[in-house]
């Protein structure tokens, strides 16, 4: 047998196979169907052995999207700081199924939202310069406008809405002391 030449198991053996790949994944970290069932896709598997396989992990709860789907929006709203929109987008990303991600979506309200970007804000401001020379016409201090900037886009690419991203930008340098007369959310 050369290197190349197709391996021909049986399909027992492919099962097995398969669900030992599965369960190291899983070791890992928690892993929605559609990921599973890509790897095993990727790995050479045949479809009706993968989807097998996966039917037995679902059955005894290893393998569940809701959980999954729960447990990634926690984590990463609480530990990378992601908002709704990019937590929504990741799901989608994962195979994870827009009702089920919904329902897992539902745990951040708007208050949590809020709450986690005026965190995200204060812990950037805490190394951003603040004092800002007047420059532009009427006051305006285009350094200043320059850090508004920066800031809302922080926010916007973790996923929060940009109205939501530009109050909570504005309040926190009017809370650190940085005169916001001038400033509109354009």
């Amino acid at each position: 047998m050369r290197s190349g030449d197709p391996v021909t198991v049986p399909p027992a053996q492919q099962e097995v196979q398969a669900k030992d790949l599965c369960l190291r994944l899983l070791t890992d970290r928690p892993r929605s169907r559609a990921e599973l069932s890509k790897k095993l896709a990727d790995k050479g598997y045949d479809e009706s052995v993968s989807a097998r396989v996966l039917d037995r992990l679902t059955e005894v709860g290893l393998v569940d999207d809701a959980a999954f789907a729960e447990q990634w929006v926690r984590s990463r709203h609480v530990f990378s700081g992601k908002g709704k929109r990019a937590l929504a987008m990741e799901l989608r990303t994962k195979g994870v199924a827009p009702e089920v991600a919904a329902v897992a979506l539902d745990q951040i309200d708007g208050d949590d939202e809020r709450e986690r970007a005026v965190e995200l804000v204060r812990r950037k401001l805490r190394t951003t310069s603040l004092d800002f020379e007047v420059d532009g016409p009427g006051g305006r201090s285009s350094e200043r406008d320059r850090v508004v900037r920066r800031l809302v886009s922080m926010l916007a690419r973790r996923g929060y809405p940009q109205g939501m991203a530009f109050d909570v930008v504005k309040a926190e340098l009017a809370q650190a002391g940085t005169d916001t007369d001038g400033l509109s959310a354009d």
